[in-house]
Formats: C-alpha cells, structure tokens, sequence
C-alpha cells in the first residue's frame, strides 16, 4: 500500500531514530587497540538503517501527489484512447428500419456509471480509470472494499472494471458516465463472458464430422478419432481440439454497431449478438478496427448541462442511407 508523504517521512524518522539508539548502545563499535595499533573499525549490522534512512528520505523517494485532473471536453486526437463502460445486458430482439429492414438487436443498460479511481503514470506506471456500476448494500461488501469506496467518496457499485486510456482521457473521480458517451452509427468492441454449455464432445464443441455413421464403427460415431502418435511424439499436443468445457470463457465481439442510444433509460441498442447471458456484464469501449470519428465523439466524454433533464431528451438512432437497398436501378439491370 502506498503511504501518503506525512506518513512515509514519520516511518522513516522512526527507522533513523532507532538506528542512532542503537549505534550509540554498541560499545564495541568504537576502534579496537591492541599490540599491533588500530585495529579495523567495526561497524553494527544496525548501523545500515541510517545509511538507508538517508537514501529513503530524499525528495526524490517521496510520493509526489497525484496530478488535478479536470472534467472539461478536449479535443480529440487519432492517438487518443477514451474509456468505456459497463452495461447489463437486457436480452435480444429486432427492429426494421425505414427501408423494411430487419435488424437484429441486442439491449445494453449502461446502470449509473461513475469514475471510481483514477491511476497514472507517476504512481501506478499507467493510465486508467476504474469505473463502476449499479448499486449495492454495505452490508455486501467486505470492510477493506467498503473502505475503498469510502476513501474515493463515491456511492458503493455493483460492479468494477479498470479502462485504460490516454493521459488526455483522464476524468476526476465521481465524474458519471451516460449513454451519451458512444454515438449511434459508431462500431465498439463488447467483451463478456460466453455462456456457459458444460462438458461437450467434439462434433458440438469444434464442428467435427463425427466417425463413420453405421459399418465398421462401434460405439464411436460421435468420437474425435487419433489424437497423436506412438512413440513419436509419445504425447499429446497442447490446444488439441478434444472433448471439454464449451463456453463460460472471457470472449470478445469486435465492430458491434450502434443503432439506437436511449438517454431518457440508459440503453444502448447494438445490432448482433454479444456474449453472455441475459442479467450479465458485459464491457463496452470504442473498436479498436474501427475507431470513431474524432470529430463527431465526445472528448472526453459527455457532460450534460446542469439545468438538463434525462426524462425530456430523445433517442438517437443511426443514419441507414437515403438510398433504398431494395430499389433495383434499372440502368444497372
């Protein structure tokens, strides 16, 4: 645990101190004479605590305090990385747009996003945010994870994840973080945990073809076959696709686009598929294939005026095109 300046320079006058006592309690630390004249100087094993006691008391070796970050909109670079969030997913359903076309949707609920703790380079070697989620009682929690929230003075979160980001990405704790933060018709990268299929063979685990389905198979119709050699290798390879555990593994869907956002309830309406199952988490940031428009995204996020109210905005729906894709132009036919 990293101790404030006040407390590491009170550590270490109390290792000085104890240091001096003791040297000065060693009679045997003085010059030894004898036959032969000045013997060697012997010095204690304690006497090592001054010595590093004036290295550990340079100013260099004190915590430098943490840097004031400011919540202000920045400009926004190719090199910059914002933060993400995190988001309960709702379940699936389907939507068609103006033009008749059917889309498949998945529901996210971005519930009460808040920046927790802040990390940079000059104390942790990094930048990032941990941001949380939801709500909780204290009686949940454990009394060092209580003391955390407490320290930050933010409410208590469900659930915590750390984002890294740029330097210029950086936001002070308790800034919130709303759905305004992504905007429709920009791709993001969701990451969860895939849902969970138990113990399956390898026809339903890697799509095998299965053995012969009647002559010359016994009892072996859905078995993967050799898995190796006889005494060369005389082992089986690692990742072999064999029988195992499906699912419940961290999986991640790249380029999910954004159809829909819901200020008014925090819902974020992605087209596709993402992994985990309904009431999960699930961690949502900009695509790293498809990075947003730096001119139209939020730097470093959104912040809403103070006299706005949630309840009057409006949903925000992506672009589809002012082309019909079913109109067959007949110059091209």
């Amino acid at each position: 645990m990293l101790l404030q300046p006040r407390r590491w320079r009170q550590l270490m006058d109390g290792i000085g101190r104890a240091g001096r006592q003791v040297d000065s309690a060693c009679s045997w630390r003085q010059p030894i004479h004898g036959a032969g004249g000045p013997g060697p100087r012997i010095e204690p094993a304690f006497s090592c605590l001054r010595r590093f006691y004036a290295i550990l008391t340079m100013d260099d070796c004190i915590p430098k305090p943490r840097p004031i970050v400011e919540a202000v909109p920045k400009p926004m670079d190719r090199t910059s990385r914002r933060t993400g969030l995190i988001a309960v997913k709702c379940g699936m359903t389907a939507v068609w747009d103006k033009w008749g076309r059917r889309i498949p949707i998945t529901v996210l609920w971005a519930d009460d996003n808040q920046v927790v703790q802040v990390k940079t380079v000059d104390h942790e070697g990094f930048n990032a945010l941990q941001v949380g989620c939801g709500q909780k009682k204290p009686k949940q929690l454990s009394i060092p994870e209580l003391g955390h929230f407490r320290s930050k003075g933010v409410p208590i979160k469900r659930k915590l994840k750390e984002f890294q980001v740029s330097e210029d990405a950086l936001l002070p704790v308790g800034t919130a973080l709303t759905v305004r933060h992504f905007v429709p018709g920009q791709f993001l990268d969701v990451t969860g945990v895939s849902i969970g299929k138990g113990f399956q063979g390898p026809m339903k685990r890697w799509g095998f073809a299965g053995m012969p389905a009647s002559h010359g198979a016994s009892l072996s119709h859905r078995s993967h076959g050799a898995t190796g050699g006889r005494k060369s290798p005389g082992k089986v390879f690692k990742n072999k696709k064999m029988a195992g555990q499906m699912g419940n593994r961290k999986a991640t869907v790249f380029c999910v686009w954004v159809y829909k956002v819901e200020p008014q309830r925090d819902l974020i309406w992605v087209k596709g598929q993402v992994p985990g199952c309904k009431g999960n988490f699930v961690y949502i940031r900009d695509s790293w294939n498809k990075p947003p428009d730096v001119s139209l995204t939020p730097f470093p996020t959104h912040f809403a005026p103070p006299d706005e109210d949630p309840a009057t905005l409006e949903a925000l729906i992506a672009d589809v095109g002012a082309e019909d894709p079913f109109q067959v132009d007949e110059e091209k036919k």
